[in-house]
């Protein structure tokens, strides 16, 4: 045990070495050097940070406790977002660099009102603080509480153990993302994921070695030989239940909920954001969507890996992967793999703070209490917020541990009453021009309502179809709003010369590599496969 703390901390005073060099060279007490990293991303910093700000603890744990419970039909949240960063290089991102925003919020403002900015904004901070952000600590305090024992060093019930956990991840990463700003988070993040991506295929490697009797590819027999073939099936029945993710979702509910979170969601976007120019922005977003289809099999995978090795013996799912990790890697290994863990949770962690701060900062402090604030003034703001939304979900991360269909879906579920309403508002937003500011605070207020209700129903179906349905009920009745009551001019999207708008040359071919390679991926897990 001392061996892995040791080599714990010994891989996080590198990185903090690494990232306070990274840091000396930014200037953080202006707007732009604190919230985007002075506008100076390169595709590889944008796709790792990207992806570390997308990829922690709650999938690890979440998506390999999906697939232990039911099959590779969770694998739908990683596999799919491919679609949707395609969207983002093609779509979004040409507007929002041209705009030359900091905030999702200011693109709705620049397209409707300053109203529509501060409720969107409300919203985000709402959903970050009391589902995001807590999910995240209580995920990654779950893992280290069973890599470190927190629980058996204090004499303590597991509960306790992952309170005092969440609280010091909490502590740590504030610090890091709030003093640091955007670059900090951005730099750490490019070092974190070269450790992701070796410690993460690790992991079912040396599973299926375990299995194997050190072979993997004896290993991946045994496994078909195991269990049952409907475990590798990711193609599941229209009526499936939560944790299945229904095949038909994968074409709506799916799709509208990816398209949210990686083309509207700030904690993803502020890292396209940044970028030095619209080609890094959207290779970064691209690279980011082709290792999106590589996640499945170091994520999802290891929860059918975990059912070869326990059977049904685990009483919570949620505990597949930390059982995995505890059963198959080598002792030496284990403080490395910690590391790259506890990186993953301070990039998902960070990016959400940093959001957060540019939301409040920039969206609702200044505008509402201090319009003449210095970008150093806003700083100071911005800090002082983050370490006071870290402090709230604190509090709140223990409270996840209740959540009744495991911490994945708990999450997902509670992006539903908001998170349509604004992907809708920020599509209309794009393609009309004629849709006026009462619009989406109608859809906005109407969203939360119908989603609420929906809860209260005794509807038998997934919850992802339901946000389905209001999504194109969102949708019309933006546009119905539009058609009876349009602006009294036609809105333009004017370009403030952020940044160089030459688009990559390669993004088709790229796109078209990443629709083939998410075929490929589910023609390997269906009945045409391996779910045979």
């Amino acid at each position: 045990m001392l061996f892995t703390v040791f080599s714990f901390l010994l891989c996080m005073v590198l990185v903090g070495v690494y990232v306070v060099k990274q840091t000396r060279k930014s200037s953080l007490d202006t707007q732009d050097g604190y919230f985007l990293a002075g506008r100076s991303l390169t595709a590889p910093v944008i796709a790792s940070s990207i992806i570390l700000t997308n990829l922690s603890t709650e999938q690890l744990i979440g998506q390999s406790g999906q697939a232990y419970a039911a099959n590779m039909g969770p694998m739908a949240w990683e596999a799919t977002s491919c679609i949707a960063t395609i969207f983002l290089a093609a779509l979004f991102l040409p507007r929002y660099l041209k705009a030359g925003i900091t905030t999702i919020p200011e693109f709705l403002e620049k397209r409707y009102d300053g109203r529509v900015k501060r409720i969107v904004s409300v919203l985000f901070l709402l959903g970050y603080l009391f589902c995001y952000l807590p999910t995240v600590l209580y995920s990654g305090a779950l893992v280290f509480n069973q890599i470190f024992g927190i629980d058996k060093m204090l004499g303590s019930s597991q509960f306790m153990g992952v309170v005092v956990t969440a609280t010091a991840l909490g502590i740590i990463g504030a610090t890091y993302a709030v003093i640091g700003g955007l670059k900090a988070s951005a730099s750490a993040d490019s070092i974190f994921g070269v450790g992701l991506i070796i410690g993460g295929f690790m992991i079912p490697l040396l599973g299926l070695a375990s299995l194997g009797g050190g072979n993997p590819l004896v290993g991946i027999q045994h496994l078909i030989e195991l269990i049952p073939a409907e475990k590798f099936n990711a193609i599941n029945p229209a009526n499936a239940q939560a944790p299945m993710v229904p095949w038909p979702l994968l074409f709506t509910g799916m799709l509208f909920n990816n398209l949210f979170y990686w083309c509207t969601n700030q904690s993803i976007i502020q890292r396209a954001l940044a970028a030095k120019n619209l080609k890094e922005a959207q290779k970064g977003a691209l690279l980011a969507g082709a290792f999106k289809l590589l996640t499945p099999l170091f994520i999802t995978f290891c929860g059918i890996i975990a059912y070869g090795k326990f059977g049904t013996t685990l009483t919570n799912s949620d505990l597949a992967y930390p059982m995995l990790v505890l059963d198959v890697l080598p002792k030496a290994l284990l403080g490395f793999f910690a590391a790259v863990l506890f990186g993953a949770i301070l990039s998902s962690f960070n990016g959400a703070l940093n959001g957060s701060i540019a939301m409040y900062t920039l969206d609702i402090h200044k505008p509402l209490f201090n319009p003449d604030a210095t970008d150093k003034d806003l700083v100071k703001i911005g800090r002082r917020f983050g370490f006071g939304l870290a402090a709230l979900s604190i509090v709140v991360a223990p409270l996840v541990s209740f959540a009744p269909t495991g911490l994945y879906d708990f999450l997902q579920s509670c992006f539903g009453f908001y998170n349509m309403p604004i992907l809708a508002a920020v599509i209309v937003g794009i393609f009309s021009k004629k849709v006026p500011a009462s619009a989406p605070k109608i859809v906005l207020i109407s969203h939360v309502i119908l989603y609420s209700i929906s809860k209260f129903l005794p509807l038998n179906v997934h919850y992802l179809y339901i946000l389905s349905v209001l999504f194109i009920i969102d949708v019309l009745v933006l546009l119905f709003i539009g058609k009876i009551h349009p602006r009294e001019t036609d809105f333009v999207l004017e370009d403030v010369k952020a940044v160089d708008l030459t688009p990559w040359k390669h993004i088709k071919a790229a796109s078209v590599f990443c629709v083939a390679g998410l075929v490929v991926l589910y023609i390997i897990f269906s009945p045409l496969g391996l779910g045979k």
